[in-house]
């Protein structure tokens, strides 16, 4: 008895000893649409896949797509991230005479993200990043031009987050996208703000919230809100949906995006 009884204890030894000396972190609410690299904070050994699917309405055409998406953190606070979105197209003929754009994997996503405050008197955490992604020709286009490779995207980010008591958060992810086209002297600036607030329900990590994302070109503004919703299947199961509705649908009507995430447990 003695010897289980010493057995449990230096366990709980351990455990303790393990959770004291792991490095600050402040659980934020990641949005569904534009979500993070990592967790803000991240440890080192956390990973996650997340699986994808979206519909976006247009004028003449409906665009559906999907992306696969993979996280680590190979060091505390840094998240890397490979991303691989694809689309597909389809349309009513007798309604639209315009040719569709073509099927394609878009191209690929090579992320990281640092997180350079965490500060648990004022429940903020802030980091800096940079996406890199490689535009890829459609099958068509490039059995035509031989050629893989459309151009480029550079966008460096900032985001801050700040935790309202236990269960309301708010988020700011902003940042410039330099395009580039390589056979052509096509290029231009983008800037993106994302803003989100979430409500975590009280202990869950269910929440439901809202993002406005906003991209900026030549001037001119386009927004986007999104209310969202996560909602956790299982042990490191969860599945975001969110929907989009433009403030300007001229050119773009309703949007919808389905995410699920699994986020192993960590050694």
């Amino acid at each position: 008895m003695t010897i289980c009884q010493c057995i449990i204890a230096k366990a709980q030894q351990d455990s303790t000893f393990h959770e004291t000396h792991l490095p600050l972190k402040i659980n934020h609410a990641e949005p569904v649409y534009i979500d993070m690299i990592r967790d803000l904070g991240a440890r080192k050994g956390e990973k996650e896949l997340n699986l994808g699917w979206q519909m976006n309405q247009k004028t003449n055409y409906m665009e559906q797509g999907g992306f696969v998406e993979y996280e680590f953190s190979p060091l505390n606070r840094l998240g890397l991230e490979v991303e691989i979105p694809f689309n597909y197209y389809y349309t009513d003929l007798s309604k639209n005479s315009e040719p569709l754009p073509n099927e394609k994997i878009e191209g690929v996503k090579l992320a990281a993200q640092y997180t350079f405050l965490v500060s648990p008197k004022y429940q903020a955490s802030m980091a800096f990043g940079t996406i890199y992604e490689l535009e890829l020709h459609s099958y068509k286009t490039f059995s035509r031009n031989k050629q893989a490779l459309i151009g480029n995207d550079l966008n460096p980010f900032l985001i801050v987050a700040k935790r309202f008591g236990q269960n309301f958060h708010t988020l700011i992810y902003t940042g410039p996208v330099f395009h580039r086209e390589f056979q052509s002297t096509e290029h231009y600036v983008e800037y993106q703000i994302n803003l989100s607030a979430h409500y975590i329900l009280p202990h869950t990590k269910n929440f439901i919230g809202i993002e406005i994302n906003q991209e900026i070109i030549q001037d001119k503004p386009k927004t986007i809100i999104r209310p969202q919703i996560k909602l956790k299947l299982a042990q490191g199961i969860a599945l975001g949906l969110a929907t989009g509705i433009p403030t300007q649908p001229k050119n773009s009507g309703l949007s919808f995006i389905a995410r699920l995430i699994y986020e192993p447990k960590t050694k």
